[in-house]
C-alpha cells in the first residue's frame, strides 16, 4: 500500500492512525512525500503511465482551452475548471471495469472526457452549439452520455451523491455487475443529502464508491474553517463504511486506491469512501480570484506535486522515454484540443424551435 494512502476500517484502525495524523505536516499535502517520490508507492507499466499521461493531459489541455475561451466571451454562464486534479478522475477510470458508471458534480469536463466522450461535443456543448451533448441547450453542468455511462455533473451542490446511489440501487436491484463511482467536493461533503445516502448505501450494501476530491477550498473557505471532521475519509465510520485517504495528486496512489475500492464494492461488501487530497490550481470558477490563498501556495503545489509532471518525469528517467516523444503526445493532443475548438466555434446555434423540444410534464 502507498505511503500517501491511509486506510480508516472503522474505529478501531482510525484510533491506530490517531498518532500518525498528530504528526502530519500541515502543508496542502498534509504530509505526502515530496514531489510524489514515496518509495514504496505502487508502480504502473511504461504503457500504464503513457495512458495515464494521455489522458491527464488531455483534460489539461481541454480546460485551459475552455478557459481561454471563457475570457474571449465564446463561453457564457459559469465554468469550474478541473486543472490539478487531473490524477483523481484518470486513476479511478483506470481501476474501473466497462460498465461502470460515473457521476459528478460541475467540475465535470475532465470526468467527461476520461469516460470516452467526444471533447468537440463537450466544447460545443460549453458554446452553445447544436452539436454539443445536450444541443446546446445545458451548458457545463447539463451533459450526459448514457452510452459512456455519465450521468450528469449536476449544479446543485451534494445532488449527485443520492443520484449515484439510486444507480448503485439499481444496479443491485437488477444484479448488474457495475459499481457507481460518486464524485463530489469536500463542501459537499457537509450536506445532509450525503448522510442520508451514506446510511442507505450502508444498510443495503449497495455497490458504490463515493470519490470525495478534497481540493481543501470548497467554493473559498478552507476546509480546517468549514469543518469540525477535516478527515473525510472518516465521514463514514457511524454507518460502517470503510474510507481511505490517497494522495490525489499521485496517478499511482489514485489507482491503487480506487482498485481496492471497486473490488470491495463489487463483491457486495458495500460501499467506500476514498478521500483524494488534491489541489485545484484556478479558482473555484472563472469568476473566482482566489483570493483566499497565497501565490506561493499554489506555486509549490504546481513545483512539486503537479501530477501531469510526476508521471512525466517517471516516463523519462525510469522508463526511458524520450522527450521528443512525450513532446509530440502534447502536440496530438492540442491538436485534437484545437479541432475540439474549431467546431465549437463553427458549428450552427441551436434552431429556436429547441426551446420546446426535451421538455417533461
Amino acid at each position: 500500500m502507498a505511503t500517501a494512502a491511509r486506510r480508516t476500517q472503522g474505529a478501531s484502525a482510525s484510533s491506530k492512525s490517531a498518532s500518525a495524523k498528530s504528526a502530519a505536516t500541515k502543508s496542502p499535502t498534509k504530509g505526502r512525500a515530496a514531489k510524489g517520490s514515496a518509495t514504496n508507492a505502487p508502480t504502473l507499466t511504461k504503457e500504464e503511465e503513457l495512458h495515464a499521461y494521455r489522458e491527464m493531459l488531455l483534460i489539461r489541455r481541454f480546460e485551459e482551452k475552455a478557459g481561454q475561451m471563457y475570457g474571449m466571451g465564446l463561453i457564457g454562464g459559469f465554468c469550474h475548471l478541473y486543472i490539478g486534479q487531473e490524477a483523481v478522475v484518470v486513476g479511478m477510470q483506470m481501476a474501473s471495469t466497462d460498465g461502470d458508471q460515473v457521476i459528478t458534480g460541475y467540475r465535470d469536463h475532465g470526468h467527461m472526457l476520461v469516460t470516452g466522450m467526444d471533447p468537440k461535443g463537450v466544447l460545443a456543448e460549453l458554446t452553445g452549439r447544436r452539436g454539443g451533448y445536450s444541443k446546446g441547450k445545458g451548458g457545463s453542468m447539463h451533459m450526459f452520455s448514457k452510452e459512456k455511462n455519465f450521468y450528469g455533473g449536476h449544479g446543485i451542490v451534494g445532488a449527485q451523491v443520492p443520484l449515484g446511489t439510486g444507480i448503485a440501487f439499481a444496479n443491485r436491484y437488477r444484479g448488474e455487475d457495475r459499481v457507481s463511482m460518486v464524485y463530489f467536493g469536500d463542501g459537499a461533503a457537509n450536506q445532509g443529502q450525503v448522510y442520508e445516502s451514506f446510511n442507505m448505501a450502508a444498510l443495503w450494501k449497495l455497490p458504490v464508491v463515493y470519490v470525495i476530491e478534497n481540493n481543501r477550498y470548497a467554493m473559498g473557505t478552507s476546509v480546517t474553517r468549514s469543518a469540525a471532521q477535516s478527515d473525510f475519509s472518516k465521514r463514514g465510520l457511524s454507518f460502517g463504511i470503510p474510507g481511505e485517504q490517497v494522495d490525489g495528486m499521485d496517478i499511482r496512489a489514485v489507482r491503487a486506491a480506487g482498485a481496492r475500492a471497486i473490488e470491495h464494492a463489487r463483491s457486495g461488501e458495500g460501499p467506500y469512501i476514498l478521500e483524494m487530497l488534491t489541489y485545484r490550481y484556478r479558482g473555484h470558477s472563472m469568476s473566482d480570484p482566489a483570493k483566499y490563498r497565497t501565490k506561493d501556495e499554489v506555486s509549490r503545489m504546481r513545483e512539486e506535486h503537479d501530477p501531469i509532471e510526476q508521471v512525466r518525469r517517471r516516463l523519462i528517467g525510469e522508463f526511458g522515454v524520450p522527450e521528443d516523444e512525450l513532446k509530440g503526445i502534447d502536440g496530438q493532443i492540442r491538436k485534437i484540443v484545437n479541432e475540439a475548438a474549431d467546431f465549437a466555434t463553427s458549428d450552427p446555434e441551436p434552431d429556436a424551435s429547441e426551446l420546446y423540444t426535451d421538455i417533461l410534464h
